[in-house]
């Protein structure tokens, strides 16, 4: 009986195919603001805090320039900072935790708070998930909002107020200085949703 000679063909190697993810529909909506000044998203599922604050960063029109935090729940989520700044309060990395991964009674409606000083709080509600597949978000995608982010270190919303109203009255000396330094031509009705999608789509 001869030998019997094993050939061991390559195998070819297969990639594993990631599963899309459940697409979260969200309204963010700045608190306090009137008219209300708000962005209607679709993004991941499993999209990170730390990406989402980008998300709303370039939705909202906000230049990234001050600290930041999310609130849901009992839980505060914020970048890892060098010491401890919460005052006792537990901070987790927002980094290491996805959207999916909050716990959906906390989700459902959370807070996202930007410059501490100014306290601009957005309240992020979830207006529905779509199941994986129904349709496929690989980034976020502005699908509507209404008027212009406030301009940065104006004073939070009462600052903003004044501002609106010294863009009704431009010819009042008193609201000269105002005007000055944040603009005589800011309209508060101006939303490109088309510009916006172009820079959310390069946050892939």
């Amino acid at each position: 009986m001869g030998k019997i000679i094993r050939v061991d063909f390559p195998r070819k190697s297969v990639k594993s195919k990631k599963r899309p993810a459940e697409v979260f529909q969200l309204k963010i909506v700045l608190t306090g603001a009137k008219p209300p000044i708000w962005r209607r998203v679709q993004v991941p599922g499993n999209i990170s805090l730390a990406k989402l604050h980008k998300v709303i960063q370039r939705c909202m029109g906000w230049t990234d320039s001050h600290m930041h935090h999310f609130i849901a729940g009992r839980n505060f989520y914020a970048p890892p900072a060098p010491e401890d700044i919460s005052e006792g309060v537990r901070v987790l990395d927002e980094g290491k935790v996805k959207l999916c991964e909050i716990e959906e009674v906390d989700r459902k409606k959370f807070i996202y708070e930007y410059d501490f000083g100014d306290s601009w709080r957005h309240e992020i509600k979830v207006e529905k998930v779509i199941a994986a597949g129904e349709t496929i978000v690989k980034h976020a995608v502005l699908l509507d909002g209404a008027r212009a982010c406030p301009p940065e270190d104006i004073g939070g919303i009462p600052g903003y107020e004044d501002f609106l109203v010294a863009l009704e009255n431009p010819e009042d000396e008193e609201n000269g200085e105002l005007l000055a330094e944040f603009g005589r031509d800011f309209d508060p009705d101006h939303l490109e949703v088309e510009a916006i999608n172009k820079l959310l789509k390069k946050l892939r």
